[in-house]
C-alpha cells in the first residue's frame, strides 16, 4: 500500500477509508504471524496452543440453524409416585346411549394438613405399688410426631426457609407451635435421624459394587470444613468434618464403627504405603488383634513405641489407616467394590479408578 503525499490535503472520508484499510491489512498481518509462529513451534518439536473445545452450556445461547422448527421441552408423561385414589365420575346421557367404559384423567393433588392422635395410654398398680404404664410407639419423642419432625427439617435445611417462616407456615394449616418449639425441633433429639442416615451408609456400602466419592468446603458451627459425599444411583449420604485427609476418608467409610483392626488387609495396606516391615512384624507378633475405639489404639501404639518414631513415612498414621481399612473389610464392607473419585489423593484407597480430572488442575 502507498501512502499518499499529503495527509492533510485528505477529506475525513477519505481518512476513515484509509483507517479502515490499514485495519484490515493490520488483521491479516497479525493472522499470518500467528500461522507462522505455529509453523515454526512444530518444526521445532514444540507444542503449539491447545485446543480447548467450547463449554456445552454455550450450546443454549447459540441462535438455531434457519428453516427448522424451534424444539419446546414438553411436560413429559405423568408418572405419579404416590398411591392413585379411583374417583368415578358421572354424567348424564339421553335414552337409548350405549356405555362405553371410562376415559381416564390424572391429577396430582398436595394435601397439608394437620392430624393429632391422643393415646390413652394404659396405667396399672402391682400389689407391690409399682406403676406401669403402656409405652409410646417406637419413633415418637415429645409431642411432635416424626413426619412433622421430618418435614421441619427438610424444609429448613434443604428448602433453605428461616426459622419464622417455617413457623409461620406450620401454623397456617393449623398447627399449635411455637417458634422456640420449632426451634427445638431442629436442634434436639437427632438421634434417630443420625441413626437411620448411618444404617443407609452402611446399607450401601455392603451391598454397592461402586461408590463414587467427592468432597467440597463447607461451614459448619462457624468453622470451615469439608463436606464429603458418598453414594451411587442406589444412595447417597453427606458427612462433615473438619479434616479432608486420607484418615478421615476411611473414618467415613467404617459407617460409625469405632474398632480398629489387625489382619492380612491391614498388613497390606501398610506394605503398599511403604511401612518398615519391621515394624509390620512387631504389629504381627501381637496376640491382640482387635481394639474397641481410639483409646485402646492408641495404648498399643505406645506399647509398641510407634509414637517415639520419628521416621517417614510416619508409622503413627499408616499403621492407623491401616487398622482402620482392616476394620472396615471386618464389617464386610467395600467387598470388592470400586471407588470412583477425581485425582485426589485422600480417595485413593482399595479399588480405586479416576471418574473425572479437574481441568484447572491441568492448566496450573
Amino acid at each position: 500500500m502507498t501512502p499518499p503525499d499529503n495527509l492533510d490535503s485528505l477529506s475525513s472520508g477519505q481518512l476513515r477509508e484509509l483507517v479502515a484499510r490499514l485495519l484490515a491489512k493490520l488483521t491479516e498481518l497479525e493472522r499470518t504471524v500467528a500461522a507462522q509462529r505455529e509453523e515454526i513451534a512444530r518444526l521445532k518439536g514444540l507444542k503449539g496452543r491447545p485446543d480447548i473445545k467450547p463449554s456445552g452450556m454455550d450450546r443454549a445461547t447459540a441462535p438455531g440453524k434457519p428453516g427448522l422448527p424451534e424444539k419446546r421441552p414438553g411436560r413429559g408423561k405423568i408418572i405419579p409416585r404416590v398411591s392413585v385414589e379411583d374417583r368415578v365420575l358421572k354424567t348424564a346421557a339421553p335414552a337409548g346411549s350405549r356405555f362405553k367404559g371410562y376415559e381416564s384423567y390424572l391429577v396430582q393433588e398436595l394435601v397439608l394438613s394437620v392430624h393429632a392422635i391422643r393415646y390413652r395410654r394404659e396405667r396399672w398398680v402391682t400389689p407391690e405399688g409399682q406403676t406401669i404404664v403402656a409405652p409410646l410407639p417406637e419413633g415418637i419423642e415429645g409431642h411432635f410426631g416424626p413426619d412433622l419432625r421430618r418435614f421441619v427439617l427438610m424444609q429448613y435445611h434443604q428448602g433453605q426457609t428461616t426459622l419464622p417462616r417455617l413457623t409461620a407456615l406450620l401454623q397456617s394449616v393449623g398447627l399449635s407451635i411455637s417458634k422456640r418449639e420449632v426451634e427445638r425441633l431442629l436442634t434436639e433429639k437427632h438421634d434417630d435421624f443420625l441413626a437411620e442416615a448411618r444404617d443407609v451408609l452402611r446399607a450401601g456400602l455392603q451391598t454397592s459394587p461402586w461408590i463414587s466419592v467427592d468432597d467440597t468446603g463447607a461451614r459448619h458451627k462457624s468453622a470451615n470444613g469439608f463436606c464429603t459425599q458418598i453414594g451411587n444411583d442406589r444412595f447417597t449420604w453427606f458427612g462433615t468434618r473438619p479434616s479432608k485427609s486420607r484418615l478421615n476418608f476411611l473414618n467415613l467409610l467404617r459407617a460409625g464403627h469405632t474398632d480398629f483392626v489387625l489382619n492380612n488387609a491391614a498388613f497390606d495396606y501398610m506394605r503398599a504405603r511403604a511401612l518398615s516391615a519391621a515394624l509390620i512384624i512387631r504389629l504381627a507378633e501381637q496376640p491382640q488383634t482387635a481394639f474397641a475405639d481410639q483409646v485402646a489404639w492408641q495404648a498399643h501404639l505406645d506399647r509398641l513405641g510407634f509414637t517415639d518414631l520419628t521416621i517417614v513415612p510416619n508409622p503413627v498414621q499408616i499403621a492407623t489407616e491401616g487398622a482402620i481399612w482392616s476394620s472396615i473389610h471386618a464389617h464386610d464392607f467395600l467387598r470388592n467394590a470400586v471407588v470412583l473419585s477425581d485425582d485426589a489423593g485422600q480417595f485413593a484407597v482399595g479399588r480405586h479408578a479416576l471418574c473425572w480430572v479437574h481441568a484447572e488442575r491441568l492448566v496450573h
